[in-house]
């Protein structure tokens, strides 16, 4: 918990750091706060859905808690996003696990 503490003191001072964001909720993952993580992961790719970062984990998040379908479309936004970005390391992790998903 002392990490989430950290991480939310620094976005105090800069709270669109979509950096601290993703760092934030990667962190509530650790700790089961899954509500809170997706919260943060849906609030950061639609404020910017050029963060390619977060798709994977919030899609990876929906596969945990048994939203396969809401799983399959951010994998495959995230892959537009990536591919948008020319992000191939991001693509190819995307689409191995849509694949895995769907397949």
């Amino acid at each position: 918990m002392e990490r989430i503490e950290k991480i939310k003191t620094f976005l105090q001072s800069n709270p669109q750091d979509n950096f601290l964001r993703h760092a934030l909720a990667l962190e509530y993952l650790k700790v089961g706060q899954d509500a809170d993580a997706r919260h943060l992961f849906e609030t950061i790719l639609t404020e910017s859905p050029d963060y390619v970062g977060s798709y994977y984990h919030l899609a990876k998040l929906l596969e945990k808690i048994g939203e396969t379908a809401l799983a399959v479309e951010w994998y495959e936004k995230g892959m537009s996003a990536a591919k948008q970005a020319k992000d191939n390391h991001a693509y190819n992790e995307l689409q191995a696990a849509y694949e895995d998903l769907v397949y």
